[in-house]
């Protein structure tokens, strides 16, 4: 293996420059849609049940048109930013924390333990590690673990298996944990503010949902894993894997887990457990859960032996990654406001509904979970698309009867999963590049799997549907 320590890898891929240009491009066709589109609305009603203002399926009328100004854009965009100010501050507060955890290396000794422990057992190791890089994910996005894509590869290969389960490991149990949407601050609480609902409400489904594709991820994963063991020319990676630098690598390089990197991950844990409490029944909004990931990070940084200088430089170097996020909420809701301007957003919807309602009420979410699947090609990031669609999604769910619970399954569904097959995608192709796996290699095996989450998705969702899943 080269000297370079797999925390160093560079990131390839999609950069975020060019999600950026794609948003801008978006707000400038919102604009132009403004001066196209006519002018509609719906009136809302308030909902008895929830005391939600809903939209009122027989109200749509047009109405004098409303073109906004390019020269409006900015002040929209600011605007965006003043209002989304309390979640921003969680998304850059939540990074400063995880950030701690890897800079004490509590994270990367975790999983090498993991390693140590069961190497020797396929089908035990592959699925406690997509479990560990699955519940991590619940609150980050994969592209986090991309410097772990070596030592899984390494590991892989000295069991006899091959690099595309080295990098599934993570890609595989990582979509598991981002896509289902339990606790993932900048799809699901996103959606969950623009749907005005509680925050985390409705999470017991979306655990039964991480439950079903994990047994489907992990069964899938071993099964070609002991594939490869028995036949190591089945691989698509076969030829390559013969000459791979991560043959002879090191796991001593991710450090051991002493009782110092033990209690910053129990730290962790009881970070979580009290945030997911606390939304749920102490009403916590975002400024509670932002003072949480606050005193988890320096909590972890006393426990891992830092001072004072070392805690504020690392905590800002967590934060600082995730400005972007931040910066994406800002013009990706930006584009809602150009459209609610523009007094469009309801012609759209009702064209979406009319679209839509001869399809039977149970396939509705399914046809959401198709729609969010597609915009998801030319918008990857999941908090922009959250904020970017749901404006649009939330009253069709109930124009068309679909609860905004389900609505929000139907987006982490068609958001988080295509991610690992779409070579725009910063999380796919930066492991991709760390383990030098390229990426029609991986198509070859990923295929039929992410065919296999569609349908799964499908069935979750018409079930979540069925079962009225709520609150709304």
């Amino acid at each position: 293996m080269s000297s370079k320590s797999p925390l160093q890898t560079k990131k390839k891929g999609f950069t975020m420059p060019h999600t950026f240009v794609i948003l801008v491009v978006i707000i400038l066709i919102a604009v132009v849609l403004t001066w196209i589109i006519p002018s509609g609305e719906y009136a809302r009603v308030e909902d008895l049940v929830s005391g939600k203002k809903v939209v009122d399926a027989t109200s749509f009328s047009y109405v004098e048109n409303v073109r906004v100004s390019l020269l409006a854009v900015p002040m929209l965009i600011i605007n965006a930013f003043s209002a989304n100010a309390d979640l921003i501050t969680l998304i850059l507060l939540s990074g400063g924390a995880i950030h701690m955890l890897t800079a004490v290396g509590a994270l990367q000794a975790l999983v090498a333990a993991i390693v140590r422990r069961f190497s020797n057992r396929v089908e035990v190791f592959i699925p406690l590690l997509m479990l560990v890089f699955g519940l991590i994910c619940t609150t980050q996005g994969v592209n986090t673990f991309i410097g772990f894509a070596p030592i899984t590869v390494m590991l892989a290969m000295s069991l006899g298996l091959d690099s595309i389960v080295g990098v599934g490991i993570i890609l595989l149990g990582g979509a598991i944990g981002f896509a289902t949407g339990t606790l993932n601050v900048s799809t699901t609480l996103v959606a969950q503010k623009i749907a005005e609902l509680p925050n985390y409400s409705g999470i017991g489904y979306r655990w039964i949902c991480f439950a079903v594709f994990y047994v489907v991820t992990c069964l899938w994963l071993v099964r070609y894993a002991k594939k490869i063991q028995k036949n190591p020319e089945l691989s698509p990676m076969y030829d390559l894997d013969k000459t791979s630098e991560f043959k002879n690598s090191n796991l001593d390089e991710f450090g051991t887990l002493d009782t110092r990197k033990i209690l910053c991950i129990v730290a962790l844990v009881v970070a979580l457990v009290a945030i997911v409490y606390g939304c749920i029944k102490l009403d916590w909004d975002f400024a509670e859960q932002s003072a949480v990931f606050l005193v988890l990070g320096i909590v972890v940084g006393i426990l891992g032996g830092f001072d004072a200088n070392k805690i504020c430089t690392e905590f800002m170097n967590g934060t600082k990654k995730m400005l972007t996020a931040a910066f994406i909420i800002m013009f990706a809701r930006a584009i809602g406001s150009v459209l609610s301007a523009g007094l469009i957003t309801d012609t759209i919807v009702h064209a979406m509904a009319v679209m839509l309602t001869g399809l039977p009420s149970a396939l509705l979410g399914v046809g959401m979970l198709v729609a969010n699947t597609l915009i998801n090609v030319v918008l990857t990031s999941g908090s922009g698309q959250a904020a970017a669609v749901m404006p649009i999604m939330i009253p069709l769910s109930d124009l068309l009867g679909v609860t905004r619970q389900t609505c929000i399954l139907s987006f982490n569904f068609g958001d988080g999963f295509c991610n690992y097959i779409l070579p725009t995608s910063t999380a796919l192709m930066g492991i991709l590049g760390a383990a030098n796996v390229p990426y029609d290699r991986w198509m070859r095996f990923m295929w039929k799997l992410f065919a296999v989450w569609m349908a799964v998705g499908a069935v979750l969702v018409v079930v979540a549907q069925l079962i009225n899943y709520g609150p709304m």
